[in-house]
């Protein structure tokens, strides 16, 4: 088959959706977690948290739904660690965000050693099958997929529908006025940041569910992508999803053209974080800006 063919086949598209579920999971954490005013680099290390945690808990025999619950329980646990370092102590949020992904680099390699005598991957798990009649129909029945999207949903609702939602808004864009108000925020920001390490999490056990397997430093960058998704898409959790399509466009085409240009793998494996700092780079400024608190401390 020639190039276009493979990129325009069927094949490429269930690829690109299949690779897009971490990347959305993640960026709608760092939705949550900055439209509360909580600048978050640390989703890299939530994803690692939590796709080790979703492994641990299936190969144990609980199965990937309990893993699942086990890599957001895991996230968010490492969310509302980054957001009350941030808020009650005071830490820098960049600062902050390193070290989770540093604890949860080596922290993974570490359980890993101590649960499987190997700090480079775990046991192969079964991970979930879903069962049809295309690769694309496997794809868009995975309950992986599945929970992507309705994550997407839920933040969009619950951001612009609800109370919760108005809060964390309110607390983002401006902390001091939203005190004076008489909102909690330092909670408030708390149990969003929380829910989006949750997210983030989910992110993580989707790509190892996925490899059927945990590996030391797994995510490759991709906390990362999703942030600059986050902040592409100007913070909105629908254009974040879309964005984050997009770079996973441009990783399922990796598979592509790898098979038809072997010489410039390296160059391609480049693709997607590439295409995210021009992105940004090209962004004009004002636009479409962050909230107004993000990174200011309500007290």
């Amino acid at each position: 088959m020639s190039v276009f063919g493979s990129i325009l086949s069927v094949t490429m598209l269930a690829q690109t959706l299949r690779t897009s579920v971490p990347y959305v999971l993640a960026s709608q954490g760092g939705v949550w977690s900055e439209r509360s005013g909580v600048v978050n680099v640390a989703l890299e290390g939530m994803m690692l948290g939590g796709g080790l945690a979703g492994v641990a808990v299936a190969h144990a025999g609980g199965g990937t739904a309990l893993g699942a619950i086990a890599a957001m329980i895991v996230g968010a646990a490492l969310g509302a660690l980054h957001a009350l370092v941030t808020e009650r102590g005071k830490i820098d949020a960049i600062v902050s965000g390193i070290a989770i992904n540093i604890i949860a680099l080596g922290g993974t390699r570490v359980v890993m050693n101590a649960l499987y005598q190997s700090s480079s991957n775990s046991p192969t798990i079964d991970g979930f099958t879903p069962h049809g009649s295309s690769i694309l129909v496997r794809v868009l029945l995975d309950p992986m997929s599945i929970a992507a999207l309705a994550c997407v949903a839920f933040t969009i609702v619950v951001l612009r529908s609800t109370r919760f939602g108005l809060r964390v808004r309110a607390c983002g864009e401006g902390p001091l006025a939203a005190r004076s108000a008489g909102l909690a925020v330092v909670r408030t920001r708390v149990f969003a940041v929380a829910i989006g390490g949750a997210l983030a999490g989910l992110g993580g056990a989707a790509l190892a569910f996925d490899e059927r397997q945990f590996q030391s430093g797994m995510t490759g960058g991709r906390g990362f992508v999703a942030l600059a998704a986050v902040v592409l898409s100007g913070w909105r959790p629908g254009r974040a999803a879309a964005v984050c399509l997009a770079f996973a466009t441009l990783d399922a085409l990796q598979g592509v053209l790898q098979g038809h240009a072997r010489a410039l793998q390296d160059l391609v494996q480049m693709l997607p974080f590439v295409a995210a700092l021009l992105a940004l780079g090209l962004v004009r400024r004002g636009r479409s800006g962050p909230p107004a608190g993000l990174g200011v401390h309500a007290e």
